[in-house]
C-alpha cells in the first residue's frame, strides 16, 4: 500500500481534506478510492462520496460517520504497511 494513503488519512484526521484529495486523485486501488469517498464526506459532497464509496465496493456509511472512517482507514492502511 502507497505510504501516501497514510498521510492522506492523517490529513483528513486534521480536517485537510483538500490536500488529502490531492493525494487520493493520484491512487487507483479499491483503498484509495475509500479514502476519496471520506474526503467528499468531509468535503460535504455526499452525492460525490457515494460515487467513490462505490468504487471503493464499500456501503455508504452516512455523512455522520466520517470520524469512524477516518479511524478505520486508519488502521486498514497501517495494517497493510
Amino acid at each position: 500500500m502507497s505510504e501516501s494513503l497514510g498521510q492522506a488519512v492523517e490529513l483528513l484526521a486534521a480536517g485537510d481534506w483538500k490536500k488529502a484529495h490531492e493525494i487520493v486523485q493520484k491512487e487507483k486501488s479499491t483503498v484509495a478510492a475509500w479514502i476519496h469517498g471520506i474526503v467528499h464526506i468531509l468535503e460535504g459532497d455526499l452525492d460525490n462520496a457515494r460515487g467513490w464509496y462505490k468504487r471503493a465496493e464499500r456501503e455508504f456509511p452516512g455523512a455522520e460517520a466520517a470520524a469512524s472512517e477516518i479511524a478505520a482507514a486508519r488502521r486498514a492502511v497501517a495494517s497493510s504497511v
